[in-house]
């Protein structure tokens, strides 16, 4: 089932918004002088930020009010530390039939497609060793790598979203050690509903953004919106991408939950083939029509690293994407390099076409 918030958590959220919601940066040039309306909140232990262009200071606030109305729902459902998805995790260890939220359903249906799709490289349902590890939360200070015994336990259990079976509105597990995580692709999932709403509520530009995660709807007073993309270690801007229309783009990045041991960096993206973390690849930015599929396939090409993403990124048709590997050397397809403005224009980059797959004849063979 779903859940109904409390009129204390509407009051809440509708206060949040509206004591954020500022007026910022009216253009200069005469011309366009469309304010740019900004409100943020908190979720999924990040901050979210929602601008919109072109709104009545009424309109902005209603609007921003359903986001963090949306985001709310969402986190409750599918926080991994949440009692909804606890529940879920235990259903599934157990091997009994159940019905869960709705919106966990559809992340579960989702989570299959992209774990198919992936070659089994975004994994929905390694929450154990995501636990192991301690990344089910936000602080990662103090924390030593597992031991390599109990690591290998969880990969030779070998935990899949293929296990899940859906029949209707019921789930059933078959691998007792299933645990979802579904960090991956929440608040990405969260973003691609947020831009629905604005849309169904006539909003045409606007800019939703939860961390390395975000989606634009047109311009921003006439010029594209100019978003950046910082270097792996988050402290420094590489590039600029401007982003206009519908577009999302998404960034993993081995900054993005960490921790060092023994002069040693262990980051949050794990392969769920060695239930280590991922090696060769430092971030990886993708451009999308949605968010969701921009941060399934970042983390995909991640965890292929600089000598598989290509063919990964053919396989998954992803034509604009921007690889930064071990050594701090760019890779970017011919697309990205096309509108990439990056900080440093003299720093080396290879650019590489992704490898296609070759085309299918009608008997069903490859040429």
């Amino acid at each position: 089932m779903g859940f109904v918030l409390s009129p204390s958590t509407l009051v809440r959220l509708a206060r949040a918004c509206t004591l954020l919601l500022v007026l910022s940066l009216t253009l200069t040039g005469c011309r366009d002088k469309a304010p740019v309306m900004l409100s943020r909140f908190t979720a999924f232990e990040t901050p979210v930020d929602v601008s919109l262009v072109a709104v009545t200071r009424d309109q902005a606030e209603r609007a921003a009010t359903l986001v963090a109305q949306d985001f709310a729902c969402l986190e409750r459902d599918w926080a991994s530390d949440g009692e909804a998805m606890e529940r879920v995790n235990r259903l599934l260890a157990q091997g009994d039939p159940f019905v869960p939220p709705p919106s966990v359903l559809r992340l579960v249906r989702l989570g299959q497609t992209l774990e198919s799709e992936s070659e089994g490289l975004v994994n929905l349902s390694i929450g154990r060793l995501v636990r192991l590890w301690g990344f089910d939360t936000a602080t990662t200070a103090s924390r030593h790598p597992p031991e390599r015994e109990r690591i290998s336990d969880l990969v030779a259990a070998a935990p899949s979203m293929s296990a899940i079976t859906i029949e209707g509105l019921t789930l059933r597990g078959s691998n007792p050690t299933l645990s979802l995580d579904l960090t991956p692709i929440a608040r990405a999932q969260a973003i691609d509903l947020a831009i629905r709403h604005l849309k169904d509520l006539g909003v045409r530009n606007a800019l939703v953004q939860a961390g390395s995660e975000l989606r634009v709807l047109g311009e921003r007073s006439g010029q594209p919106w100019r978003v950046p993309v910082l270097r792996p270690s988050g402290s420094a801007v590489l590039a600029i991408v401007p982003l206009r229309g519908d577009e999302a783009m998404a960034t993993v990045a081995e900054h993005d939950r960490s921790f060092t041991d023994r002069g040693r960096l262990y980051h949050a993206v794990l392969d769920p083939r060695t239930g280590r973390p991922a090696t060769g690849a430092r971030s990886v930015t993708v451009l999308s029509a949605e968010t969701t599929y921009a941060a399934a396939a970042a983390r995909a090409l991640f965890i292929a690293g600089p000598t598989d993403w290509r063919r990964l990124a053919g396989r998954l048709g992803v034509q604009q994407a921007l690889l930064v590997d071990a050594e701090g050397r760019l890779h970017l397809t011919p697309a990205m390099a096309e509108r990439l403005e990056r900080v440093d224009a003299d720093e080396p980059v290879a650019i590489v076409e992704p490898e296609w797959p070759a085309p299918v004849a009608q008997d069903g063979r490859r040429p």
